[in-house]
Protein backbone atom coordinates (compact mmCIF):
# COMPACT_ATOMS: atom_id res chain seq x y z
CA UNK A 1 0.00 0.00 0.00
CA UNK A 2 1.28 3.19 -0.83
CA UNK A 3 1.11 6.75 0.85
CA UNK A 4 -1.32 7.68 -1.48
CA UNK A 5 -3.54 4.49 -1.15
CA UNK A 6 -3.65 5.88 2.92
CA UNK A 7 -4.83 9.23 2.34
CA UNK A 8 -7.32 7.94 -0.07
CA UNK A 9 -8.99 5.76 2.77
CA UNK A 10 -8.13 8.39 5.24
CA UNK A 11 -10.49 10.81 3.22
CA UNK A 12 -13.06 8.35 2.53
CA UNK A 13 -13.29 7.50 6.11
CA UNK A 14 -13.44 11.57 7.06
CA UNK A 15 -16.14 11.90 4.88
CA UNK A 16 -18.37 8.60 6.18
CA UNK A 17 -21.77 10.10 7.83
CA UNK A 18 -22.17 9.56 11.30
CA UNK A 19 -24.32 6.12 10.56
CA UNK A 20 -21.81 4.80 8.08
CA UNK A 21 -19.46 5.67 10.46
CA UNK A 22 -20.31 4.14 13.33
CA UNK A 23 -20.88 0.85 11.10
CA UNK A 24 -17.30 1.52 9.97
CA UNK A 25 -15.96 1.62 13.88
CA UNK A 26 -17.76 -1.30 14.25
CA UNK A 27 -16.74 -3.74 11.62
CA UNK A 28 -12.86 -2.19 12.00
CA UNK A 29 -13.13 -3.31 15.94
CA UNK A 30 -13.92 -6.57 15.04
CA UNK A 31 -11.77 -6.74 12.07
CA UNK A 32 -8.91 -5.22 14.33
CA UNK A 33 -9.49 -8.15 16.96
CA UNK A 34 -9.00 -11.10 15.07
CA UNK A 35 -5.96 -9.52 13.37
CA UNK A 36 -4.61 -9.10 16.89
CA UNK A 37 -5.69 -12.57 18.10
CA UNK A 38 -4.03 -13.82 15.43
CA UNK A 39 -0.69 -12.01 16.06
CA UNK A 40 -1.22 -13.28 19.74
CA UNK A 41 -1.62 -16.69 18.83
CA UNK A 42 1.26 -16.59 16.48
CA UNK A 43 3.55 -15.18 19.13
CA UNK A 44 2.48 -17.79 21.53
CA UNK A 45 2.80 -20.42 19.56
CA UNK A 46 6.55 -18.88 18.74
CA UNK A 47 7.45 -18.86 21.92
CA UNK A 48 7.84 -15.06 22.25
CA UNK A 49 6.01 -15.11 25.56
CA UNK A 50 7.51 -17.51 27.65
CA UNK A 51 9.88 -15.10 29.62
CA UNK A 52 6.82 -12.96 30.27
CA UNK A 53 5.35 -15.58 31.35
CA UNK A 54 7.87 -17.39 33.57
CA UNK A 55 8.39 -14.27 35.06
CA UNK A 56 4.44 -13.96 36.20
CA UNK A 57 4.78 -17.81 37.53
CA UNK A 58 7.86 -16.28 39.25
CA UNK A 59 6.23 -13.69 40.35
CA UNK A 60 3.32 -15.37 41.92
CA UNK A 61 4.83 -17.80 43.54
CA UNK A 62 7.13 -14.98 45.62
CA UNK A 63 3.53 -13.37 46.48
CA UNK A 64 4.06 -10.21 44.57
CA UNK A 65 0.76 -10.60 42.10
CA UNK A 66 -2.61 -9.41 44.17
CA UNK A 67 -6.12 -10.77 43.39
CA UNK A 68 -8.40 -8.71 40.67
Amino acid sequence: MTESDLREIELAISQLSDEELVKFRTWFAEFDAINWDRQFETDVTAGRLDALADKALQDLGKGKCTDL
